[in-house]
């Protein structure tokens, strides 16, 4: 049998080296930018140059200390009392009654017990073991105070411990807490045994993709008699993790700023309203989005009075800032409509034809009925707990991704979901149960150190106050924690054995829901898990 060759055009974008001469020069796989380029732009050299992504981490300590775990309490004439026996009982052998019973260095003060470390102090009891008469651990009360009744103390300390080391926390103790509960706790990953070669996760030689995209994909092509295309074309942009930066907490615009004049971050404590200047939480969030190669939704004044430009700006565009439109000088490259307005869509569809529209509403909304008007990519919104009315992200991220699969439209549509997703671990769930992808929210401004003065629920109330932020600081904690987030994913991942995270949305074969077992096993005697007040 004869084959006839086919001609294959070379892209000349692309050349042939040997490793040694690309090697040989210094240079290394990663894409090469020009100054004030996006690694997303079209153009950019990362379209022709392989490089496997990589968030550098390095340690950035706490701009304001985190209270310690622990009480460390030590009687201190006891302790005198026992040094100045064993100086007599060891004839003065001093590193033998210096020794510390404490391999943390909570004693590691010249001064010893008399003034012990407690930000060492893990808690093992060691000390109160060996000398319980002299030494009791207690519990922090100020460290209840960290958080609010949805963001936990412990949510705060292991969000803080990414940011702050990017590295995957892990207690050696193992996990102590529950095994279920109400909102994501109601929903359990499901590990396969026979997953190799993907099984080592962050560190396997096989490499996993955390790359999703966002955009409209046609159904099919359709073609003329000439063999050119005609109809939709797909329109898609690429991120290298699953989620996005949403719009900071409490990043409204203040109603006496809304016309134009100076754009200030408005903050809620009590009854009482503080604005603040937010220039610095914006170019944080935008700096940090462009070095990890996301997206980050801004509201479109600060957009135009930062000057804030590429491809992973979104602008947020309300009836009430439509008019900023005008002072826009790029053509961005995805905009998301707070609201559903079928003039202001077709408007945004007409003025940037080659940018993909967003529509920002919450996740109870029928969206079938827009994705017959022609909206193909949607932001889901749920409050900070993750709740819309009483019905939570669970429950409603998969009545909207079944919703699409029945209509047979769900691979033309992308799914960006956010509200009640605090930990690392949210990320692959709420993928699961038929999300693209997310958008992080309080979260970051945990990363960043926020203080919560109050129940933080929603964004327009949410009583956060920031630290001074220092710029670099701030990039890098989110760099920090969007690396620690990405490589917990990559670790289900490869426990699931899939290579990509594609693969996960929708498939709840790969998990458990807690309601469905318990409603299996116990029939009509019910949940046995006390059922928690909705916020």
């Amino acid at each position: 049998m004869k084959f006839d060759s086919a001609p294959f055009s070379v892209d000349d974008s692309f050349q042939q080296v040997s490793g040694e001469e690309a090697l040989g020069d210094g240079r290394d796989f990663s894409p090469a930018q020009s100054p004030g380029q996006s690694p997303l732009e079209p153009g950019s050299a990362q379209s022709h140059t392989y490089h496997r992504y990589h968030i550098e981490t390095q340690t950035t300590p706490d701009i304001v200390p985190l209270p310690p775990r622990f009480r460390v309490k030590v009687k201190k004439h006891r302790l005198i009392g026992m040094v100045l026996k064993e100086l007599f009982t060891f004839k003065g052998n001093l590193p033998v009654v210096m020794s510390r019973p404490c391999v943390y260095g909570v004693f590691s003060r010249p001064v010893g017990g008399l003034a012990p470390r407690e930000e060492l102090c893990v808690g093992c009891l060691r000390c109160t073991v060996q000398y319980p008469d002299m030494v009791q651990i207690h519990p922090n009360p100020e460290r209840q105070l960290l958080g609010d009744s949805f963001v936990k103390p412990e949510y705060v300390d292991t969000i803080q411990y990414e940011a702050r080391t990017g590295r995957v926390p892990v207690r050696g103790a193992g996990y102590r807490g529950a095994f279920g509960g109400e909102g994501w706790d109601g929903l359990w990953t499901d590990m396969s045994e026979i997953v190799r070669p993907t099984r080592d996760g962050i560190h396997g030689r096989e490499f996993i993709s955390t790359a999703v995209d966002i955009g409209s994909l046609p159904a099919f092509l359709r073609f003329d008699d000439r063999g050119e295309i005609v109809g939709p074309l797909p329109t898609i942009m690429m991120t290298q993790v699953p989620f996005l930066f949403d719009v900071p907490a409490t990043a409204s615009i203040h109603p006496a700023n809304a016309a134009g004049s100076r754009l200030v971050l408005r903050t809620q404590a009590g009854c009482k309203e503080n604005a603040i200047q937010s220039e610095s939480l914006f170019q944080i969030f935008s700096e940090a989005a462009r070095q990890i190669e996301t997206l980050v939704e801004v509201p479109i004044p600060a957009v135009v009075q930062l000057s804030l430009q590429g491809s992973h700006i979104v602008p947020l565009i309300t009836p009430t800032t439509w008019n900023w439109l005008d002072r826009l000088s790029w053509s961005p490259c995805m905009i998301v409509l707070d609201g559903w307005d079928q003039e202001h869509y077709d408007a945004l569809r007409h003025r940037f034809p080659g940018s993909i529209i967003c529509v920002r509403v919450p996740m109870d909304t029928d969206i079938l009925a827009l994705v017959q008007q022609g909206v193909r990519v949607f932001h889901l919104t749920a409050n900070y707990r993750g709740y819309v009315g009483d019905q939570f992200a669970i429950d409603l991220i998969r009545q909207a991704h079944q919703r699409l699969v029945d209509a047979g439209v769900r691979e033309e549509v992308t799914l960006i979901g956010s509200g009640g997703l605090i930990l690392a671990e949210h990320v692959p769930k709420a993928i699961i149960c038929g999300l693209d992808a997310v958008a992080l929210d309080v979260a970051l401004a945990v990363a960043l150190q926020a203080n919560f003065k109050g129940e933080c629920v929603d964004r327009e109330t949410a009583p956060l106050s920031f630290p001074r932020l220092d710029r670099a600081w701030g990039v890098q904690r989110l760099k920090n924690l969007a690396a620690s987030w990405r490589d917990q994913l990559l670790e289900i991942l490869g426990a699931m054995g899939l290579r990509e995270v594609r693969r996960l949305r929708g498939e709840i074969g790969r998990c458990m829901f807690q309601k469905d077992l318990e409603r299996e096993v116990f029939g009509e005697l019910g949940s046995v898990i006390l059922s928690e007040p909705k916020p």
